[in-house]
């Protein structure tokens, strides 16, 4: 059966939260739910949030979705602490539901993906968000991270970069876990909190840094604070190569010729190119 594509911000959730209700016994309160394009959020009658998943069972993989609750064996790391899970196939479609219960945040999401006009962010935010991406990059997994639901393979990388940079050795090194979906609608401020732990896993050193950088770069000073913040992993052979990865889906086929990234995308990716290409 051919999974059929979904956007869960027009698609009727109601059955899908009536399973949640029953199965993880809340209720959730309706003017607070979040839609988007896979998952919807909601608070809870017990002062917890809910976040439910879409997912094919081609995308599952051995990892078997379970994320955010895998997550909370990682240390160091601010983020909601996981409370309670469930998951069903779906009864007509290929598709795995997962609700997971989580702690509400500490405060609102920074913005959308990509932000358009820089957020006030204080040093203490700063200093939060490199201690967690720095506990997360020293500890250990057997899960593979899955951006965009896709299975991150030396493969991948190699495909995704040479789609628009050919020529270019792509062969990666240093692996660690990453969360593999690093951007400013997943982290909250004034408080630092990182959550959505669906897609997280082992990873190309500097692809939280870089997935971060590529959401900032409608925003100059933005994008270069992320660059200074995490100077180490960018500049690593790694790091240049994920600022290709994420620089390739900005620039690649399906590149949005009204994006107000591409010309800072370009810039630093022709010379992260000559970088790597000058050993």
């Amino acid at each position: 059966m051919t999974l059929r594509a979904v956007d869960l911000r027009k698609e009727p959730v109601e059955a899908v939260l009536d399973h949640v209700k029953r199965s993880l016994g809340v209720c959730v309160d309706q003017e607070t739910v979040v839609r988007k394009r896979r998952s919807v959020g909601a608070r809870t009658d017990r002062n917890t949030w809910v976040r439910i998943e879409r997912r094919g069972l081609d995308r599952i993989g051995v990892q078997g979705g379970d994320g955010t609750a895998s997550a909370e064996a990682l240390h160091g790391i601010a983020k909601p602490a996981w409370l309670a899970g469930v998951a069903w196939r779906d009864e007509r479609e290929p598709v795995v539901w997962r609700a997971d219960e989580t702690e509400l945040l500490p405060a609102a999401p920074v913005g959308s993906a990509v932000v358009t006009k820089e957020p006030w962010l204080s040093e203490e935010w700063w200093t939060a968000m490199n201690a967690s991406l720095d506990a997360l990059a020293a500890q250990h997994t057997n899960r593979i991270a899955t951006p965009d639901t896709e299975t991150l393979t030396q493969e991948l990388v190699t495909a995704t970069i040479h789609s628009v940079f050919s020529g270019v050795d792509t062969e990666v090194v240093d692996w660690s876990p990453a969360h593999a979906d690093f951007n400013w609608a997943n982290v909250t401020a004034s408080v630092f909190c990182v959550f959505d732990w669906e897609d997280w896993g082992m990873a190309p050193r500097g692809l939280d840094a870089a997935n971060l950088w590529g959401a900032s770069l409608a925003v100059p000073a933005l994008a270069d604070r992320v660059r200074r913040e995490r100077r180490d992993d960018l500049e690593s052979r790694d790091g240049k190569l994920m600022t290709l990865f994420v620089a390739a889906k900005i620039l690649g086929p399906y590149a949005d010729p009204g994006d107000p990234r591409l010309g800072a995308a370009r810039e630093t990716a022709e010379r992260v190119v000559k970088e790597l290409q000058a050993g």
